[in-house]
């Protein structure tokens, strides 16, 4: 793996200014004031709002709190999703702090998945791991990893401790020098335009040729109508960690570089703003 470790530095310590606000038909038994916090992109809502439940909880009866969600402008915010991925997809036009709404009950069941506690939040995620390194790797990776090192790379999401992951990732980032990259490049394209929830497809990060495929080769066989059409400028923003890459970007640069601790590279095709 290409040493740009301050990039990986940079990709985790990503924040979003947000502002909580409790949902207005919830009942209290007095005001709920905001609640302000920096989200870390690379993490998950469940996994991050402790603090934030606990603030709206004091001003609410038991009796009245249920289940925990969050919604942006009509939308319930998938948990599963990582941080980052839902405010570039969602939000990323709209000024800061992202505002938030809470809710405590009328879980939309149609939209998203319960959250019973955080061993739900692991199970997605090591699951997620896993997939990514059956692509990497055929899951040799993985696989050969003690029960431990899995452990310590949920730890290291869980308490943001950077180093702590990155001593055991950097395995899963690793190929044999004989090749030119993983076999597949674990990725996912979002679209909010459409009703698919992602796109994913095998696709390796190096050509017949022996050239490296870029995220351009990449958006021009899966997701054409992301790239510019032929009759001229390009119409969507394709984003990763609220950044726009370069098309010409090596993709196996990227899924080193810019992949999301569950080891996908997560990728938004958003609407570009008209002024």
């Amino acid at each position: 793996m290409t040493d740009d470790k301050d990039v990986l530095r940079d990709v985790w310590f990503g924040r979003i200014p947000t502002c909580f606000t409790l949902y207005q038909d919830e009942i209290t038994e007095r005001e709920a004031e905001p609640y302000y916090l920096l989200l870390p992109r690379v993490s998950y809502l469940t996994l991050v709002t402790d603090k934030v439940k606990k603030h709206f909880q004091k001003v609410m009866r038991q009796e009245d709190i249920s289940e925990i969600w969050f919604e942006y402008e009509g939308t319930p915010l998938k948990w599963h999703y990582p941080i980052g991925l839902l405010f570039d997809l969602l939000a990323s036009s709209s000024a800061l702090p992202w505002n938030i709404t809470v809710h405590f009950k009328s879980f939309p069941e149609k939209d998203l998945l319960h959250c019973p506690s955080k061993d739900a939040i692991e199970a997605h995620f090591m699951s997620c791991m896993k997939e990514a390194d059956a692509l990497k790797h055929k899951s040799q990776v993985i696989n050969e990893m003690q029960k431990k090192d899995h452990k310590q790379l949920w730890m290291g999401l869980q308490n943001d401790r950077f180093d702590q992951f990155w001593a055991i990732n950097r395995k899963l980032m690793e190929y044999p020098a004989e090749e030119n990259g993983f076999r597949y490049i674990p990725f996912r394209i979002y679209q909010t335009t459409t009703e698919r929830p992602f796109i994913q497809k095998l696709f390796r990060p190096v050509a017949a040729d022996g050239q490296p495929h870029t995220l351009g080769d990449l958006l021009k066989e899966v997701c054409p109508s992301a790239i510019a059409p032929e009759d001229g400028e390009r119409r969507n923003q394709v984003m990763i960690h609220g950044i726009e890459p370069m098309l010409e970007t090596p993709l196996q640069w990227l899924s080193e570089h810019l992949s999301y601790p569950d080891n996908f590279l997560h990728i938004s095709i958003i609407p570009k703003q008209t002024e």
